[in-house]
């Protein structure tokens, strides 16, 4: 039997991961667009520490040029970390992330993890959590909004193309291998804080681990 071609393996492993349709709009003239059409992704999960809801809401669209995102989160408590004024203090906050792929073995990967107030830990990695925690999303190329709501907040971004494609994570066939998350953060005592870690797909760990092959589905652009 003829080994699969690279884009054969991809598409192959396309067919088994959990898909989200991101819908086509036209072009806005405005940096975010208008989300109606967009559809609501409410299938999120807390594997380690069970919840009847995790407050967490999730939608995606494109034009062609760009790709929107917006979580929106029910949160009463929402705790920041505000101590080193740098990406990091990120690491210690309520968040939302996503994570990107070129590839099913992580060979290489990035991530965006991104607070309440708007800041964003960007990193590139590779398995198992090998990071270079200097890299930066290409400047100018990712936009994100923040606001609070009287049950908590939401946060939208916009990511280029043209950013996706040079980091080689726009696959044949229209598609991004993504997993989405949101670190719910708990208590936050001196530097340390606690979480209940949720997730789009359940990667099926003992522990709460996202930087793994098997948290990662599918976002199909339509």
């Amino acid at each position: 039997m003829r080994p699969l071609s690279r884009n054969a393996y991809f598409e192959s492993m396309n067919e088994q991961l959990t898909t989200y349709i991101v819908k086509r709009i036209e072009s806005s003239r405005h940096h975010f667009p208008n989300w109606q059409p967009a559809t609501i992704l409410r299938d999120f999960s807390s594997p380690w520490l069970e919840v009847e809801d995790t407050g967490t809401a999730f939608r995606a669209l494109h034009d062609g040029a760009h790709l929107y995102f917006r979580f929106d989160v029910e949160e009463p408590n929402i705790l920041v970390y505000e101590k080193d004024q740098t990406k990091f203090d990120v690491l210690n906050s309520e968040r939302v992330e996503i994570f990107f792929r070129q590839d099913p073995e992580l060979k290489r990967y990035y991530g965006l993890e991104m607070d309440p107030l708007g800041r964003v830990y960007d990193y590139q990695s590779s398995y198992y959590r090998q990071s270079d925690k200097t890299w930066g999303w290409p400047e100018g190329h990712l936009q994100l909004e923040t606001g609070r709501t009287p049950s908590g907040y939401w946060l939208q971004g916009r990511i280029s193309f043209e950013s996706l494609h040079n980091l080689h994570l726009m696959h044949d066939g229209g598609y991004l291998q993504a997993g989405l998350y949101r670190g719910r953060c708990l208590e936050i005592s001196e530097d340390k804080a606690t979480f209940n870690w949720i997730t789009w797909v359940d990667p099926q760990t003992e522990q709460p681990d996202f930087h793994v092959p098997s948290s990662f589905g599918c976002l199909q652009l339509a």
